[in-house]
């Protein structure tokens, strides 16, 4: 019986469970096995084969309802080494795997297209995209899976400390969402969840001084005062940070990276400098405000996917094991245009820079930004 191989990389988002479940259940319907690939890339890079988990309707049975992912997952990067991509297809033919969905961000789907390239003849890839970020380059209107589920908990967050602040003033809560590279998460959460100010990474240039974001968020303090309101929150992407000079904001050259190489913004303490900044900023003009600063990210990962994520990653599951399966694809990423599921060949989203693939930005110029910024500070 051929194998069908399901793994996970990066960081969790709701819904991974749903992808799995239904690939399970049509690979099975499809007369192919499913393998689940404990870990990500971790364990296949260094040609280990024993961390797997066979995985029948049995197991999967109702984990679509679950955060997390039953087969975990890892942020291991194989494309650093020659070696360890040939670990990871020698891996795959040992293991019998003729089939492999692959689960992840941009990193995972720079990964997957560089095994549909080597593989060819020996195993069948398709990446099923997921980030809360919503920063994969998908249609217009078309959200990475998670992302719904995230924006939905987030904004209750926000919402309840908007009301806490609003019960006990004067107070303002910054808040620091996820968000690397685009602001879409922070700026659906700041909408959706009442917070009167947002600010996410398109909005600033490389090299902002650290005085300029201050600036805004004490403006904004002032103005909602102005109005007899001493009260709100301000939510933050967390890649702010990266856009802060160096020199005013040296923490970005110390925290390190990440198996993609990739700054490790959690540990940046961005809201912390802020609150010091912005309590500093108000204390010379006189006004006093309880500023108190929350990171809002690891809470969001592995919440229980909503009605639309669960829904939308079933059939993204389908989809992708029929692609590979039946209609006999490789090296695309599966998505949904006009209620349809629609393979998108990986080539066709590289971005032509560095190589990768292509990052979705909010667009600043665009409706969508123009509506929400009428709707706060």
């Amino acid at each position: 019986m051929e194998r069908l191989g399901l793994l996970v990389g990066g960081g969790p988002a709701p819904g991974i469970n749903g992808v799995i479940e239904a690939a399970v259940r049509e690979s099975k319907s499809l007369g192919v096995r499913a393998i689940g690939l404990l870990d990500g890339f971790k364990w296949l890079s260094k040609g280990k084969t024993d961390y797997i988990r066979t995985l029948t309707l049995q197991d999967v049975e109702g984990i679509e309802h679950r955060g997390g992912s039953i087969i975990r997952t890892s942020r291991h990067n194989p494309t650093k080494s020659e070696e360890e991509m040939e670990h990871v297809l020698r891996s795959l033919k040992s293991l019998g795997i003729r089939y492999l969905i692959t689960i992840g961000g941009d990193d995972t789907s720079h990964t997957a297209r560089l095994l549909a390239e080597r593989g060819k003849g020996t195993v069948s890839v398709a990446h099923v995209p997921k980030t809360i970020d919503n920063d994969l380059p998908l249609l217009s209107g078309v959200p990475t899976f998670g992302f719904e589920t995230a924006r939905e908990v987030g904004s209750e967050l926000v919402r309840n400390l908007y009301e806490d602040a609003k019960t006990s003033p004067p107070r303002w809560y910054i808040v620091i969402t996820m968000g690397r590279s685009a602001g879409f998460l922070g700026l659906s959460i700041a909408l959706s969840g009442g917070a009167p100010l947002a600010l996410i990474p398109e909005e600033f240039k490389e090299g902002t001084p650290l005085s300029e974001i201050i600036d805004i968020i004490v403006s904004s303090i002032k103005n909602r005062l102005s109005h007899g309101l001493d009260y709100g929150v301000a939510v933050i992407s967390e890649g702010v940070a990266m856009k802060i000079s160096p020199s005013d904001f040296e923490y970005i050259e110390k925290v390190g990276r990440d198996e993609h190489g990739n700054i490790k913004l959690a540990e940046v303490p961005l809201g912390s400098v802020l609150k010091e900044k912005v309590s500093e900023a108000l204390s010379k003009e006189g006004i006093k405000m309880k500023l108190i600063h929350k990171d809002i990210g690891f809470e969001l990962r592995c919440s229980p996917p909503n009605a639309f994520d669960r829904e939308y990653t079933r059939r993204l599951g389908v989809g992708a094991a029929h692609f590979l399966i039946k209609r006999g694809g490789s090296g695309a990423m599966i998505t949904i245009k006009d209620s349809e599921i629609l393979p998108v060949p990986l080539e066709d989203i590289i971005d032509p820079v560095t190589g990768k693939t292509k990052v979705r930005r909010v667009d600043i110029n665009g409706g969508y930004y123009r509506d929400i910024l009428n709707l706060m500070r």
